[in-house]
């Protein structure tokens, strides 16, 4: 099972999917924005997806076995009940094929930023991953001594990035490790063109399309989504249908979170 946070007590359950790098509880603050004040208006569970924040590592990467993952994941926390699930970049990729393998525990669908198709390759992560694993972990005595030697210069980025690291004690003394499996995004970084992570299952293929519902919600500022991946994504998804927020970028949901909230509130009603 993988790790997840809960957020609310009632109400219609909601899964979340976040991006490389990420962790569940990067949709924090859109599952308290749902929940509400006294817990109601929504039961969110915030999944970190494998080889990320405290979930099992992979020894090989697959958009299937991510998928299965979350499916065995929500099926233990809630037998029987299907879910809304929301999935941001490799999240929104991993919660379309979640929909098409599993389209029974799929009750809507909202894609964040992203296109069912092959972005060619992780050349725009490459330089996050050797910035990662170039830190020297055996040296470091602090967070704050992490944060001096780590060389990102954009301080957002530098945050989300480090919020991978995590100290551990053994020996009455602090010992650093990433939790977000470098070694596997690095092997398929490697791989360029034929990366797996920046390209799209075949296997999908022989699927059905997914019949339910399903928002698609794209950054205005964003260079992720173009206007022929429309026809792409109402093939599997027949009744899709897009909602572009003006001046949000990749990161729709920190750009743009009142907007976001009230979205998913209508999907959820």
């Amino acid at each position: 099972m993988l790790n997840t946070l809960s957020v609310g007590t009632a109400g219609p359950r909601i899964a979340f999917l976040h991006g490389l790098f990420g962790q569940g509880r990067n949709w924090n603050q859109i599952a308290k924005g749902l929940a509400g004040p006294d817990g109601t208006g929504a039961r969110c569970l915030l999944v970190d997806l494998p080889d990320h924040g405290r979930s099992p590592w992979s020894e090989e990467f697959s958009f299937e076995g991510y998928a299965d993952a979350v499916a065995a994941t929500l099926q233990e926390v809630a037998p029987g009940e299907s879910w809304t699930v929301v999935g941001h970049s490799l999240g929104g990729k991993t919660a379309m094929v979640l929909a098409l393998q599993h389209p029974d525990l799929v009750d809507h669908l909202v894609v964040v930023d992203i296109a069912p198709k092959d972005y060619g390759s992780l050349e725009r992560f490459q330089g996050y991953i050797d910035e990662m694993r170039a830190l020297p972990l055996g040296e470091i005595e602090s967070r704050a001594d992490a944060e001096a030697r780590f060389q990102e210069p954009n301080a957002g980025v530098r945050a989300f990035l480090l919020q991978n690291l995590r100290s551990e004690r053994a020996d009455g003394q602090s010992q650093w490790r990433w939790q977000a499996n470098l070694d596997l995004f690095a092997a398929d970084a490697a791989l360029g063109h034929e990366s797996r992570i920046a390209g799209w299952p075949a296997s999908v293929d022989g699927l059905p399309p997914y019949e339910g519902p399903v928002l698609w919600i794209a950054g205005g500022d964003s260079p992720y989504i173009d206007p022929e991946d429309a026809e792409t994504m109402r093939r599997y998804f027949p009744l899709a249908r897009q909602l572009t927020i003006k001046g949000a970028a990749h990161w729709v949901h920190t750009d743009a979170p009142e907007i976001v909230v009230e979205a998913l509130r209508r999907v959820l009603a």
